[in-house]
């Protein structure tokens, strides 16, 4: 019955002729219902292959953009603090060369490479020692105000006193000679303590005709030959009565920021020997 069916399918497609027999219909319906259910696993199986295999690509593209990603954010990093530092390093040169026009004396910049966490040791360590010509007694500032001076030197680093751990009752402390910008031939007073819970510097001896005020911009007035003269320290909050009543005494906020001082000069002046 087979080969009576396939000789008739056989003879049908080798005939010229455009209607087909029963047996040739059966024969493809056959052959197509028989192809249909081969066709469907074997394509949901091949789908799934090509959905294995581009998940496979997915992952390599996830993975290659996620290592991209990170690149991106580290280059991000590295760009941020290097312009920060640009920045920081150019408004240094700016205030370096406009000190040395407004006044007799040169800076060298240092990094700061250490702080004291001890409540009552504030200092900080810089990288410039002897052998950069450092001294002790030399003013240290930035480029927003004084920071303090030199107490120690070693031949590699430094250490500075900041201007923060001013105590008007101990006999070692070290006094600002201090006098308002713009009328340095008027006013005249002296830094001499720093109070931590407000923050804020304790100036003294102002004289009650003094036209000192608030707003006003605090700097050294170079008296004493210790602090060289023009170094901002900071600006009058208010002024007060002093203790007997005799002079007057104002409280400063302090220019420079010491929570973040990265940062320093070291003032050089003419009669110092630098390097």
């Amino acid at each position: 019955m087979t080969g009576v069916v396939v000789f008739i399918a056989v003879m049908g497609f080798t005939l010229e002729r455009s209607r087909l027999t029963w047996p040739e219909k059966f024969v493809n319906d056959a052959f197509g219902a028989v192809q249909g259910l081969l066709y469907r696993p074997v394509a949901a199986i091949a789908a799934f292959a090509a959905d294995i295999g581009r998940l496979s690509d997915i992952h390599e593209e996830n993975v290659k953009l996620r290592q991209t990603l990170a690149q991106y954010a580290q280059d991000q990093i590295r760009y941020n603090f290097i312009e920060a530092e640009n920045k920081r390093l150019k408004e240094a040169l700016d205030f370096s060369e406009r000190q040395k026009r407004l006044y007799d004396y040169r800076l060298l910049i240092a990094q700061v490479v250490g702080s004291s966490s001890n409540a009552f040791d504030r200092t900080i360590k810089i990288n410039l020692g002897s052998r950069d010509g450092i001294k002790p007694k030399m003013a240290v500032t930035t480029i927003d105000g004084l920071v303090g001076l030199i107490s120690h030197v070693s031949e590699f680093t430094s250490t500075v006193e900041p201007i923060t751990a001013l105590d008007a009752g101990s006999p070692q402390g070290i006094q600002v000679a201090a006098t308002i910008f713009g009328r340095e031939q008027e006013s005249f007073g002296i830094i001499d303590a720093y109070d931590p819970a407000t923050g804020l510097l304790q100036m003294t001896k102002i004289d009650e005709n003094d036209t000192l005020g608030p707003g006003d911009v605090v700097i050294t007035s170079g008296l004493g030959n210790v602090f060289p003269r023009g170094i901002v320290i900071g600006t009058v909050e208010s002024r007060q009565v002093g203790d007997f009543g005799l002079t007057q005494k104002a409280t400063v906020v302090p220019a420079a920021k010491f929570d973040h001082l990265q940062e320093v000069f070291v003032v050089i002046v003419p009669d110092v020997d630098g390097p």
